[in-house]
């Protein structure tokens, strides 16, 4: 067989059969000849240095991967004078799918998947060796192929698109009408041209890269604006009531939202709840909940049946499986609390007087899985000293460097230490708790708190 070329442009030729080209002859065998209707002579090309700079230069003119792509191949058929073209890439599911494949004509050839000798390709792809083949039909190891057979196909020319050891691609030109149209030195060239097309395609994949981070970075930060804009100013006042609240934004954004809603000068609703999901659909799947959470609450006067009104039309609006864990509140200037939990954690309250804790923990299922949830609530009256905190799972779920959480057990110890705080007070001690918790770990989730505490007896 022959030796190994010669140009380190070419890198090693694939060579399956005497119909295959290689870049030297054995020793002391006579060139193949080509019968004479399909003998093809070779006009003279231009120098190859000049053709790759031109063609380096014609790649890095632009940085948008489909131009890339198309002048890639525009440049192969020109400079092979092949009938067929095509370009291929892994796709996610690491199948080699064509991205750009035409004629000669320029025209786009339909269902290019099932136009190309797929045992060439996969060759080429997994030895990262180019290939030229000069006749198919006649070839030892293609010629028995089906698609070589059913394609009519003749001279083929594919060549990987390597960089640092890895294969990016495969150009792969062909004709299937003559034979012996491609030369060793196309191969050389094309090899050269596939070199260079690499680093053009890699640079317009990492500059698309930039510009989608670039894009969700902007959208992360429209999402956050639109959570930020959601959390209340002001805290309102109720006679008898103190209250404080925090809304402490991790990197990413989720669905974290608390809001007051004053039903009138006697009652006042509290509600905090956590959209599954992150960035701007969460964020907006919020402002809708809120906005129709605010009108089912002004306009049902028992809270389960507001919260039953509510998923019904969060039910009906929700989209890729988002729904809202939450926990409304109901206020009264006399100490009664009303409360409705669905699916979210339970809220911690605190008693003064026996300093023992409790938790509003009837559940239901979230907002948003079942348009026909049935919610219930319950009741307690709290005494002056009472406090209530309700928090989302960024408080309990945060982790240190070693996994341990927070959990609620710690937020009873800061409860009851600082039972003789106010509302604010406690939602400081709550903070610094736990972030002292954390310590240099990042949160991983936003933490929201709101703190009620019963001060007078109104």
């Amino acid at each position: 067989m022959g030796s190994r070329p010669g140009s380190n442009h070419a890198g090693r030729i694939s060579r399956w059969s005497t119909s295959s080209w290689s870049h030297g002859r054995r020793s002391g065998a006579p060139p193949r000849s080509l019968p004479d209707s399909h003998s093809v002579t070779h006009a003279p090309q231009p120098d190859p240095l000049a053709t790759l700079y031109r063609i380096s230069q014609a790649f890095s003119s632009s940085l948008e991967l489909d131009e890339v792509l198309d002048r890639v191949l525009d440049e192969v058929i020109a400079t092979t004078r092949a009938e067929r073209g095509f370009l291929m890439l892994r796709d996610a599911a690491g199948a080699w799918t064509s991205r750009v494949a035409r004629g000669m004509d320029q025209k786009a050839i339909d269902s290019p998947e099932f136009q190309v000798s797929r045992s060439v390709v996969e060759r080429v792809a997994t030895n990262g060796e180019p290939t030229l083949t000069s006749d198919a039909q006649s070839d030892s190891w293609l010629g028995g192929r089906q698609s070589v057979r059913i394609l009519g196909l003749r001279s083929i020319l594919c060549v990987p698109l390597l960089l640092k050891g890895a294969t990016l691609g495969v150009i792969y030109v062909d004709n299937r009408l003559q034979v012996g149209i491609f030369s060793p030195k196309d191969l050389e060239l094309l090899t050269g041209i596939a070199s260079s097309a690499a680093i053009a395609i890699e640079n317009a994949r990492l500059y698309a890269i930039a510009v989608d981070r670039g894009r969700l970075e902007r959208e992360l930060q429209m999402a956050r604006e639109v959570q930020a804009n959601l959390i209340p100013r002001q805290i309102p006042s109720l006679p008898g009531w103190g209250f404080a609240a925090a809304w402490r934004p991790a990197r990413e954004v989720s669905g974290d939202f608390y809001d007051f809603v004053p039903l009138d000068r006697q009652r006042l609703g509290i509600v905090i709840a956590d959209v599954t999901d992150k960035g701007m659909p969460a964020a907006l799947f919020m402002a809708h909940t809120r906005s129709v959470l605010r009108a089912s609450l002004l306009g049902h006067p028992a809270p389960a049946d507001a919260l039953t009104a509510a998923n019904r039309l969060v039910t009906a609006d929700s989209a890729n499986g988002m729904f809202v864990t939450l926990c409304y509140l109901e206020l009264t200037a006399e100490g009664q609390v009303t409360w409705v939990n669905a699916g979210h954690n339970p809220p911690l309250l605190f008693r003064a007087a026996s300093r023992t804790f409790a938790e509003l923990s009837r559940h239901a299922l979230p907002l948003g899985i079942d348009a026909e949830s049935a919610f219930t609530q319950g009741q307690q009256q709290l005494q002056v000293g009472d406090a209530i905190v309700l928090y989302t799972d960024g408080l309990s779920e945060g982790a240190d460097d070693s996994g341990e959480e927070y959990g609620t057990e710690r937020a009873r110890q800061v409860m009851a230490a600082a039972a003789g705080s106010d509302a604010d007070g406690v939602l400081a001690a709550l903070l610094d708790s736990h972030a002292q918790f954390l310590g240099s770990t990042a949160p991983a989730d936003d933490v929201s708190i709101v703190v009620l505490r019963r001060i007078s007896s109104g």
